[in-house]
């Protein structure tokens, strides 16, 4: 019996070739939609899973109270609370403090290879709380030296080939020897660490004087810190015996009302944004949009499934009829028209793993992500049987009832309108269908807006030609010369140098006292970044008011410039000279100038109150524009080798300002991008389905058409008449999306301080591009009927 349905199903299948491609392509499509962004979803969601005892690891993190900016949660914490974590709290099993540096890295250097490689300096339990495999080396004594370094795969390999790196010594920075004790295995894509190497907290502490000061300061707080519970010790439980502990030692910070707690791994990734001290979403938001949209591409295309099947009904009454009449019941006929839909799904699926295997490259090249089918996995292939038989008898189930339905008779007879009992359903059906393809498309207009209001924003400086390199020992002790050899090559028309990149800041501290302030009123928290007298004028900052500084570091030890946001947060009506409490500075600072706001930080976010000052010639970059004219390629070239002269050790790196100002809009561009690919695909399936119901609607209305035609009606007038139905629809779909899609989009741009507000031009050239669509897609079928000969269609009349 199965056989001969089977066979019924293919026979189907040939002889309408043109409805059973679209059927089968429209339903691969929006399956292997589905499946992309489920393998995506589950990547994400299992962000660490693979990693033993998973559930056991914490950061701790601290937020603390502020009546003026709200509740600020930290990640980093003074050194001193590790130690206490170790001796005195209770159900703590591992602790491990952690300094992963905010620079691209440190050059290691065997023979006659040079790799700048990322990593950072951890306790030796980091690797007992996230147990990252070892391929070689032991667990419990590979970070015991100081002097001892991890390596991942790929970078021992690059270092060392094929020889065996246990004992080999690697050059560090051009100034320590450290002996490699470990190799981990590559980490997969889907984990919260991304480094190569691991190197001892105690290589740290004996290389940097501040890591070792800090051993006993809790004013400073620069350190991450981990913890892993002991089986059987619950969150809330040590939440509650660590949570006052920097409160109690830190005096100083007693009126922020600080309160340590910890946050599972297995948040990290999807739940990373807080507000007011409280977990509040994060990349969770995405996962579950695109989830969302994977499921709506999925329904549209089993609508078009639904549809062409109902609307073909006429085709197949009469063999319906004639089965039943011989004897056929109606669960017969359903159990053939269902078999017939998931044969019709199995073809689909086997197409969709085809267009998910082309896509997955391009995929993860642009989500960053390592998506792969799971080819070994047999709980996959039943997860994808149910998701076959599912998608197969859900969309089968309606054709399947609805045809069984027909009474014999009439059908013989002729007596029933057929085609007629369907057409309500079926308008729901693509006015419900075209609803999700417009709110895609006005999703993607409005998060493109959004991306193009925060990059039209004045950044306060040009980052035209400006470019960035990391400042390494050999570069500060020599800076002078090597600025006059940039500025002498004619390549480079300005030099300066600063603590932090000009895109990201990276020390922040305090104003404890400014004239006005309130009673009992608490410091600001502000950005502070250490320059020189160049630096203005070589980034494209302008001073508003006051003066710059000058070349003299002691006459400027304790004058400050800030930006107009600092003035604003102060209050303060004439800046210039003012005497301020600047937390970075010994003693009272005073102000000297005013410089314009710069986005430093978040594009999306107000400027944060800023405090440039010179109290050393700590730098962390050198920045220098390029001059006018002149090839970038050709400049880079011939810069290069004056840095190589100051800092052989070293290769040469660099970041143009501009791209690394884009950066900080790449997850709002993957969004966008990855919005309109989606849209794109919603539409198409949309219309691959109205494409077949208006080829059928033409095929019903040849006769009518042919009528009008000779009593005198125009081409034109036919294409109105048999467009007319689906602009309506479209046009419905339209209005009930708009509504829709502006609730949801006004809640995502909440999550934005510095954002677009969406107007009707939106709504209104969404409707246009969906209405365009439409007519372009039934266009053909409408034209092709309209100039047709009317008396091929009335011959059998």
């Amino acid at each position: 019996m199965i056989k001969n349905y089977l066979k019924t199903a293919w026979r189907n299948i040939h002889s309408n070739p043109v409805y059973s491609a679209l059927n089968i392509v429209g339903l691969a499509t929006g399956m292997a939609v589905a499946l992309l962004i489920g393998l995506w979803v589950f990547n994400q969601i299992s962000y660490d899973r693979f990693l033993p005892h998973y559930q056991q690891a914490y950061a701790l993190k601290v937020n603390y109270a502020d009546p003026q900016e709200g509740t600020r949660t930290q990640n980093y914490l003074p050194l001193p609370l590790a130690g206490l974590l170790r001796t005195t709290i209770p159900g703590i099993q591992y602790v491990a403090e952690t300094d992963f540096a905010d620079f691209p890295g440190h050059d290691f250097i065997v023979g006659d290879k040079k790799l700048l490689v990322d990593g950072g300096t951890v306790a030796p339990d980091f690797l007992k709380i996230f147990q990252y495999p070892l391929i070689k080396g032991n667990v419990n004594s590979v970070l015991n030296d100081p002097f001892s370094i991890v390596l991942d795969e790929s970078t021992a390999k690059a270092l060392f080939g094929d020889n065996d790196p246990i004992s080999k010594i690697i050059r560090v920075d051009n100034q320590y020897n450290v002996k490699v004790t470990g190799v981990m295995k590559d980490f997969p894509a889907n984990t919260s660490f991304q480094f190569h190497f691991l190197m001892p907290f105690g290589f740290a502490e004996q290389t940097a004087s501040y890591v070792k000061a800090a051993r006993t300061q809790w004013d400073n707080s620069s350190f991450e810190i981990f913890v892993a519970l002991q089986p059987g010790a619950t969150q809330a439980q040590v939440t509650y015996r660590i949570k006052s502990l920097i409160a109690q030692n830190n005096p100083n910070v007693r009126a922020y009302k600080p309160q340590v707690f910890l946050y599972p791994l297995k948040d990290w990734r999807l739940y990373a944004d807080f507000k007011n001290g409280k977990a509040a979403g994060g990349f969770i938001i995405y996962v579950r949009m695109f989830g969302i949209i994977g499921a709506l591409v999925l329904l549209i295309a089993a609508i078009n499934f639904v549809n062409l099947s109902t609307a073909r009904s006429q085709k197949r009454a009469r063999e319906v009829g004639v089965r039943k009449a011989i004897g056929s019941r109606r669960y017969h006929l359903i159990f053939q028209f269902l078999t017939e839909s998931v044969f019709i799904t199995f073809a689909a699926f086997v197409l969709a793993i085809v267009l998910v295997i082309l896509a997955l490259p391009q995929f993860n090249t642009l989500t960053g992500s390592g998506v792969q089918i799971p080819y070994g996995s047999p709980v996959f292939w039943c997860i994808m049987l149910a998701y076959v038989l599912g998608i197969g008898l859900l969309a089968g189930c309606g054709p399947a009832f609805y045809l069984s339905a027909f009474n014999p008779v009439k059908v013989l007879k002729g007596s029933i309108q057929i085609g007629k009992a369907a057409a309500t359903p079926r308008k729901i059906l693509v006015v419900l269908q075209f609803s999700c393809s417009v709110a895609f498309i006005i999703s993607t207009i409005i998060i493109y807006r959004q991306i193009q209001y925060a990059k039209d924003r004045p950044a306060g400086y040009s980052a035209d030609r400006l470019v960035s390199t990391f400042m390494t020992k050999d570069l500060y002790d020599n800076y002078p010369a090597l600025k006059n050899d940039l500025l002498a090559s004619g390549m480079v028309q300005s030099v300066t140098s600063a603590s932090s990149p000009l895109t990201k800041i990276g020390w922040h501290t305090g104003i404890s006292a400014w004239p006005g302030q309130s009673p009992g009123e608490l410091k600001i928290n502000v950005g502070a970044v250490i320059v020189n007298e160049t630096y203005f004028n070589t980034v494209g900052m302008h001073l508003i008011a006051g003066r710059n500084f000058t070349n003299n570091l002691a006459a400027e030890a304790t004058n400050i410039i800030v930006n107009e946001a600092a003035v604003k947060r102060m209050g303060l009506k004439q800046p210039i000279n003012q005497l301020i409490t600047f937390d970075g500075i010994n003693g009272k600072s005073r102000i000297i100038g005013v410089v314009q706001d710069a986005v430093m930080g978040s594009p999306f976010t107000p400027v944060e109150p800023t405090v440039f000052n010179r109290i050393n010639n700590f730098s962390s970059q050198v920045i220098y524009r390029l001059t006018p004219g002149v090839s970038p390629h050709t400049a880079i070239e011939k810069i290069g080798k004056l840095f190589n002269k100051y800092n052989p050790a070293y290769p040469f790196s660099y970041v143009f300002v501009n791209e690394s100002y884009d950066k900080k809009f790449s997850l709002e561009a993957l969004v966008g991008k990855l919005a309109a690919i989606f849209a794109g695909l919603a539409i198409f399936v949309s219309c691959l389905g109205l494409f077949g119901l208006a080829a059928y609607m033409a095929e019903q209305r040849s006769k009518e058409v042919a009528i009008r035609k000779i009593l005198g009606a125009s081409a034109a007038k036919v294409w109105v008449l048999l467009s007319a139905d689906f602009i309506v629809l479209v046009t419905i779909s339209c209005i009930i999306a708009s509504p829709i899609a502006l609730y949801f989009l006004n809640d995502w741009l909440q999550k934005y301080q510095y954002r677009i507000s969406i107007g009707p031009g939106v709504f209104i050239l969404s409707a246009v591009i969906t209405i365009g669509i439409t007519l372009l897609t039934i266009s053909f079928q409408a034209v092709k009927t309209a100039l047709a000969n009317p008396v091929k269609s009335l011959r059998s009349e």
